[in-house]
C-alpha cells in the first residue's frame, strides 16, 4: 500500500512538474510566457510594495482557495495584502495590485472585478491558463502565463498525462496544483528581495489559532 501512495503522489508531482518544463517544440510566445510567469509574479508584487501600494486577491472555487493561501503568505512577509470579499477589504487605488486568476480565460466575476480594479487606477495581474484567448484578458496590465489543463480543456477519461499514463488529476486541479507550487517560488523569491528572514516571517503568524 505504502508503494503504491509513494507512485501515486510521484505521478500527481510528474504532471505538475510538466507545467514548468519546457515543451519539446514550443512557439516562441509560449516559451516566453511560461519562463516568464514568475518573473512576473515577482516583479508585480515587489513593484506594488515599493510603491507602498497593498495587494488584492481574487478567484472562484479552488484558484481562490490557492490565492488564499498566497495571501496568507504575502501577509507573513510584512505585506499589506486582502482577499477580495472580506469584511475588511479597502477600496482599491492606483498604488495597489490585483491578482486575479481565470484558468480558463474568464468567470464574470473575475472579469467584473478586474474591470473595477482598472476603472480605480490600480493594476491588474491576471493568472491564466488561455492568455490569448481568455475575457478577463482585456483588463490585465500583466499577464502570468501557467500552461496547465483546466476545465476549458479538460478531456475524457482516456485523457493521456505524462508518460502516456492516464493522467491522476481531474478538471483544473492540475492547473490549481501549478499555481500552489508557483506560489511557493513566488514567495520565497520575495522574501529574499524584501529581505524577510524566517523569524521574522514566522514571527507574523497568527497565535489566535
Amino acid at each position: 500500500m505504502a508503494s503504491k501512495m509513494s507512485a501515486l503522489a510521484s505521478q500527481i508531482c510528474e504532471e505538475i512538474q510538466s507545467v514548468f518544463s519546457p515543451s519539446p517544440s514550443p512557439s516562441t510566445a509560449t516559451a516566453t510566457a511560461t519562463a516568464s510567469a514568475l518573473e512576473v509574479m515577482v516583479e508585480e508584487i515587489a513593484a506594488a510594495a515599493a510603491r507602498k501600494g497593498g495587494v488584492f486577491v481574487h478567484g472562484v472555487g479552488r484558484e481562490g482557495l490557492m490565492l488564499k493561501a498566497l495571501c496568507m503568505r504575502l501577509a507573513h512577509l510584512g505585506l499589506s495584502v486582502h482577499c477580495v470579499g472580506d469584511m475588511t477589504t479597502p477600496p482599491i487605488s492606483p498604488p495597489d495590485l490585483l491578482v486575479a486568476s481565470a484558468g480558463p480565460g474568464g468567470f464574470p466575476t473575475v472579469d467584473a472585478i478586474c474591470g473595477v480594479a482598472r476603472s480605480n487606477g490600480a493594476r491588474v495581474l491576471l493568472l491564466t491558463a488561455q492568455p490569448e484567448s481568455g475575457s478577463a484578458v482585456r483588463y490585465a496590465t500583466a499577464i502570468a502565463f501557467i500552461p496547465a489543463q483546466t476545465m476549458a480543456d479538460d478531456e475524457d477519461e482516456d485523457q493521456q498525462g505524462s508518460g502516456g499514463r492516464r493522467s491522476l488529476l481531474p478538471m483544473g486541479s492540475l492547473y490549481e496544483g501549478a499555481m500552489f507550487v508557483l506560489f511557493e517560488m513566488v514567495v520565497f523569491r520575495l522574501a529574499q528581495i524584501l529581505g524577510q528572514t524566517p523569524d521574522v516571517v514566522r514571527s507574523r503568524h497568527t497565535n489566535l489559532e
